[in-house]
């Protein structure tokens, strides 16, 4: 696999409220990999993803994509930033009053100026990569959950961007809808995008995650490969909490 540095994350710090939310996190993803955060909740696992796409604007650290440190200042620096680096919700995050279609399509015609034939058509293309051939011209309260988080990734691929990050995307889903959404990452990942992924969905982070990252009150406090840090008798923080996971019937 090319080890080329995709996204490199160093020092972030945020506070809110006077408490510490993240504290002095660093991470380092490359070319092709799936970093999977872990950790209880109020870990701060989404606030460092929102926070490395400047959704939640640190108080200090720097990113670099491919070399290039960000300037969270240049208002036109961040917008093309955020163009490369791809954000999956919890929540979907669709217009309720355009199609699925429409609502890949949208950002293609606004942000890079495509015509309107052209967004159709690159729209059509990537809801059929995640399944939704048959369903382009269905609005979101039309959509089951499962579906509407696979136009989410649609709407995210359909930017071509350098890396995904993933707010565990599967956790406002019933149960029986998360196989299908976990199915695209999966073929996203044996595909080579590269991927940060928040979530509580153990089995999967075992079998396709690069590295895990355990973080606990805004730290990461362990990373490693999962068959390393989730070993039998490894002792590690990473696994007494999947323990408690499957203990609960997570």
């Amino acid at each position: 696999m090319d080890q080329h540095t995709v996204l490199r994350v160093e020092g972030i710090c945020k506070k809110l409220d006077g408490k510490t939310i993240l504290d002095n996190c660093s991470l380092t993803v490359n070319r092709g990999e799936l970093k999977v955060l872990i950790g209880p909740s109020g870990a701060g696992k989404s606030t460092l993803l929102q926070s490395i796409n400047c959704l939640i604007p640190p108080d200090s650290g720097e990113i670099y994509l491919e070399g290039c440190q960000l300037d969270r200042t240049d208002k036109v620096a961040l917008c093309a930033f955020r163009t490369q680096v791809g954000m999956i919700f919890q929540d979907f995050n669709l217009f309720d009053h355009l199609t699925a279609e429409a609502n890949v399509a949208i950002a293609l015609r606004k942000v890079r100026g495509m015509k309107a034939d052209e967004a159709r058509s690159r729209a059509q293309e990537e809801l059929a990569r995640v399944g939704l051939a048959r369903r382009t011209q269905l609005y979101p309260a039309q959509l089951s959950g499962g579906q509407k988080q696979r136009v989410a990734i649609a709407r995210a691929l359909a930017m071509d961007p350098k890396v995904i990050l993933l707010d565990e995307p599967t956790s406002a889903l019933d149960p029986e809808l998360v196989g299908e959404v976990l199915a695209v990452i999966r073929d996203l990942a044996s595909g080579g995008m590269t991927m940060v992924m928040a979530t509580h969905q153990m089995d999967f982070a075992r079998a396709l995650a690069t590295e895990i990252l355990f973080m606990e009150r805004g730290r990461i406090i362990e990373q490693g490969a999962p068959n390393v840090l989730l070993a039998e008798g490894s002792g590690t923080r990473t696994r007494d909490f999947c323990q408690r996971l499957l203990e609960m019937g997570a």
